[in-house]
């Protein structure tokens, strides 16, 4: 008796059903709303990993110089050190923009076509927001390329911060106080007193100085030239 008992609940037990889709316009409306701050809030969480690893650059930056700058028995590539970490920072902030880059969107489109409208209604722009949203939430990708998002941190960021090391980099080569065990004058005015100053270890100092201006060129490449911007970055001046 126990046994048919036993086989009769579980042949009636229901299965696993999806939830109910909303149907009224007020549901719908309630939603949207949920999944806008839904939205809003892993941007929000995208935003502040930005911003982090931005501060922990600078701070980077900072100590460093801070170190080089402040004793002559501190070698000038102390900075170079600084160059190659804060590098390294940009890596990690590009591939976190491009994370915020997708949410961004999202909360973009939702402001743009659905709660601007609501408050004043005017021609609709993009009849399909609402399929670009979806098509965004069944196949998540990118919107950028890592080098497209490294060239936009470096606008916003990291292009100062190079342009500082450089500066720093060039006054510690070029100023025999700030080098140790060098005569006691101003400045170098000798372009082979200031290549064998650039020397790093084995290296020659040619080949530090070729170095270290072909990474400032491609970095003042990325800085200037502009890609036409599409998507949300068309509409507005506020970008991050």
């Amino acid at each position: 008796m126990d046994t048919q008992e036993t086989i009769f609940e579980k042949t009636e037990r229901p299965g696993p059903t999806a939830p109910r889709l909303p149907s009224s316009s007020g549901e719908k409306a309630n939603m949207i709303i949920h999944y806008y701050r839904g939205e809003l809030g892993r941007m929000t969480s995208w935003r502040d990993r930005i911003d982090r690893t931005s501060n922990w650059a600078m701070t980077v930056v900072a100590g460093l110089l801070s170190v080089s700058l402040s004793t002559p028995t501190s070698h000038h590539g102390v900075v170079l050190f600084a160059m190659l970490i804060i590098s390294v920072f940009l890596m990690i902030e590009a591939r976190r923009y491009r994370f915020f880059d997708v949410y961004r969107a999202r909360v973009r489109q939702l402001e743009r076509h659905y709660f601007a409208q609501a408050l004043l209604p005017q021609a609709e722009l993009n009849a399909d927001w609402a399929g670009a949203i979806a098509n965004s939430l069944r196949s998540p990708a990118f919107l950028m390329t890592r080098r497209q998002a490294v060239a936009r941190r470096i606008r916003r960021n990291y292009g100062w911060m190079y342009l500082i090391l450089l500066l720093a980099w060039s006054l510690k080569i070029s100023t025999p106080k700030l080098l140790p065990n060098q005569p006691a004058t101003d400045l170098v005015w000798s372009w082979g007193h200031l290549v064998q100053n650039a020397s790093l270890g084995p290296l020659p100092g040619w080949s530090v100085l070729m170095t270290v201006g072909l990474v400032h060129l491609a970095i003042l490449y990325f800085a200037v030239r502009r890609e036409p911007d599409n998507g949300e970055f068309a509409y507005g001046e506020v970008h991050v």
